[in-house]
Formats: C-alpha cells, structure tokens, sequence
C-alpha cells in the first residue's frame, strides 16, 4: 500500500513538471509563478475522481456548479499580480483553495472570499492540512472585498463579472494591482487595473477568457 502510495506521489510530480514545462512554452515566464505551480499538488483540491486530470492543462468541476480553472489561466493571472513576496492579497472567489494555495507561495498574507459555505469549508480544511497558515478564507460576497481588512495590494478576481466592483476598486491601495475577468456572460476580458492616484486607474487588457459568473451585489445576479 505504502509502495503503490509513493508511485501515484512520484507520477504526480512527474505531471506536474510536464505541466511547468509546457506553461513555460506558452508563455509563463516568471520563475517563482512556474515553481509555485510545480510545488502544489492540484490534485489535492480536486474529487478523486478527477484526480487523472489534475495536471492537464483544462479546468475540472468541483461541485456546486463551480469549477477549478484551468493551469494556463491560472498561471497566467497570477503572473499578471506581479508579486514580491511582501503583498497583502484579496481573492474574490475561493473555489477549490488552489489559487490560494499558489498566492501563499508567492505574498505575504491571503484572504481569500467564497460565497458557497461548503466550497469555503472545504477549501479551507485542504488549506490547512497544506500548512497554508497565512490564508485566511471567509464567507460572503466578494464582490464587496473586505473593507476592514483594506486596503491590499493586490486583487485577484476569479469570476467573470459585468464589470469592475466599485468596492473592490476602491479597496486597493494607490499602486496596487486587480487582476480579472469582465464583460458579458458567456466572454469576458481579462484585466489588469492598477489604482494609479485616488481616483485614478490605468487598465490593460491581458486577453480574452471565460469564467463562470461572478455572484454578487456588485457583479450578477444569482437568479
């Protein structure tokens, strides 16, 4: 059982190396997002069942109508973040922990909001079980941030919204950085948006991309 057990760990990081390989050949470059990618077991946050696909570059459901995006997506809007080390980070949408399992690596403190209580829950048990001590997950509406724990230097949002949430906006620090998906259901922009002056903001876009919805009082409507 032990042998069998160190076999799938082995194969796993054998995937998980391929999988670095080919993110770097698609483009990723920086080199702390690519090692972060590789020091991170995605198959943790998934079902069993799903395991096989952990290190395939497509996203895997994960129940309640939610899914864990795919590893090119994921790299890709983290390397967007631009992340030192000493960053304060806010991610809007937890999903599966794996983004914020990765963010962990990569800033100083997490905390990451989930609306769905049992996809929180779960996520935050995994989390844990990682030795991911400095995320923090909590239940609510992303879309308001957390004003309390404001301003970050960083926003990751990881559902498309209809456009950028004006508390979120008005949460990040002058210089900092928000990073995600924007525009209609179904398509979105991915967007890069840096708090230039109080009301200033500068935006990029990254590329196209499609999410699943961005639930909220400042995003849609879950009806």
């Amino acid at each position: 059982m032990e042998s069998s057990r160190s076999a799938a760990l082995e194969e796993f990081a054998l995937a998980r190396e391929r999988l670095v390989r080919r993110l770097s050949e698609r483009g990723v470059r920086d080199e702390r997002v690519l090692k972060a990618v590789y020091e991170t077991p995605r198959h943790r946050f998934l079902p069993e069942a799903f395991w096989g696909q952990a290190y395939k570059d497509t996203p895997v459901p994960i129940g309640e109508g939610q899914t864990i995006s795919a590893p090119g997506v994921v790299a890709t809007m983290t390397e967007a973040l631009s992340l030192a080390g000493h960053e304060q980070v806010l991610e809007v949408g937890t999903g599966s922990g794996y983004q914020a399992a990765l963010l962990h690596s990569l800033a100083a403190t997490v905390l990451s909001i989930e609306r769905i209580p049992v996809l929180a829950e779960q996520a935050e048990a995994i989390l844990s079980e990682m030795g991911c001590d400095r995320v923090k997950v909590r239940v609510g509406d992303g879309t308001q941030g957390a004003a309390d724990c404001a301003p970050f230097d960083r926003i990751l949002v990881t559902a498309g919204g209809p456009e950028l949430p004006l508390p979120l906006l008005s949460q990040l620090a002058i210089g900092g950085l928000l990073v995600g998906p924007f525009g209609r259901r179904g398509e979105q922009e991915l967007l890069r948006v840096q708090r230039a002056g109080a009301q200033r903001f500068t935006r990029e876009v990254i590329g196209r991309c499609r999410f699943v919805d961005l639930i909220g009082e400042a995003g849609w409507s879950a009806r």
